[in-house]
């Protein structure tokens, strides 16, 4: 175990499970939390112990699952290649993407500054979050960024058959990321109240914080380059996948109601955060977030950007 896990384990407070269960959504409970699995470096459970220890490393693993998709994602948009090998486990599933170089053409010099330090930022998490699992980190799962872009945006878009490509210019890159960053910071949000052990909290709102701000820049260079009328259509096709609640926001989804400084209307304002009445970011449970990445599929089954599923307790 390493010196990080020693000092995290060290200050666990021993709950019961059973005291937060109905907050912690069906996919937590089924998903083989309880079970107890010891280390995991593959694509298994990812799980050792009982009570709260496992079910916060249950909780991490499944952020880093997320994790993944986005560094994924962002490295491949700048770089054309992914995460190395010594930062996807011993069991990686593989990354479909098309042929050809993946590197964005065209980008412009402020979004190619913005696109290189998300995608650091991105690797950073995926590091930072195995060095605190240690041997209960689980590998990378599959994950499609081609079909998937595709599915996602037929259903936005209402046109079945369409495709989708995120690396073939500015505007669908910045597209594609919007896809993700709304969804880790209201899956981050959403499982602070699962998490028991402090430090790992305050780790977890401090990615949290960042995935904020990358969701506020896509959001308002979007909304700079006139697309916030599809921003709707995804938001709008989220919601579709996330449940019967109607959660989600695009850029130019404006509640007058939530604007009570000045008197903005739906016209004059933009959603640059997509919050409710009070300005506080919604959060999403581990079943919603499923919804969405698995883009419909069932849930423990796995589609859409994760084909085989997530690995860990929760997927």
């Amino acid at each position: 175990m390493s010196f990080i896990s020693e000092q995290l384990e060290s200050r666990i407070g021993r709950r019961q499970l059973l005291q937060w269960s109905s907050v912690a959504g069906a996919s937590l409970l089924t998903g083989g939390i309880l079970a107890g699995c010891g280390g995991d470096n593959g694509g298994g459970n990812g799980n050792s112990g009982g009570g709260s220890l496992a079910t916060d490393r249950a909780v991490l693993n499944f952020a880093l699952n997320l994790e993944y998709l986005e560094a994924e994602y962002y490295l491949r948009a700048v770089t054309g290649s992914g995460l190395a090998a010594g930062d996807i486990g011993v069991n990686p599933g593989a990354v479909t993407v098309k042929s050809g170089s993946t590197v964005v053409p065209g980008l412009s010099t402020p979004i190619q500054q913005y696109a290189l330090e998300i995608a650091s930022d991105e690797q950073n998490h995926v590091r930072f979050l195995r060095t605190a699992l240690d041997t209960f980190a689980v590998s990378r799962p599959a994950i499609n960024l081609l079909d998937s872009f595709n599915a996602a945006y037929a259903a936005a878009t209402n046109t079945p058959g369409a495709t989708f490509d995120p690396f073939a210019n500015e505007t669908n890159f910045l597209l594609g990321a919007f896809i993700f960053e709304d969804v880790g910071v209201t899956a981050y949000k959403g499982a602070a109240r699962l998490i028991t052990n402090k430090d790992y909290l305050e780790a977890a709102a401090g990615i949290l914080a960042v995935e904020a701000y990358h969701a506020g820049s896509i959001r308002t260079l979007l909304n700079g380059a006139g697309q916030a009328a599809t921003t709707n259509a995804i938001s709008n096709a989220r919601d579709s996948l996330d449940g019967g609640t109607d959660l989600d926001q695009g850029v130019g989804e404006v509640d007058p109601s939530f604007r009570n400084v000045l008197p903005l209307t739906t016209a004059s304002a933009t959603n640059l955060v997509p919050a409710d009445a009070n300005s506080i970011a919604f959060s999403r449970t581990t079943t919603q977030v499923l919804g969405i990445v698995y883009l419909g599929g069932a849930v423990g089954t796995g589609g859409g950007f994760f084909p085989s599923g997530l690995n860990g307790g929760i997927r």
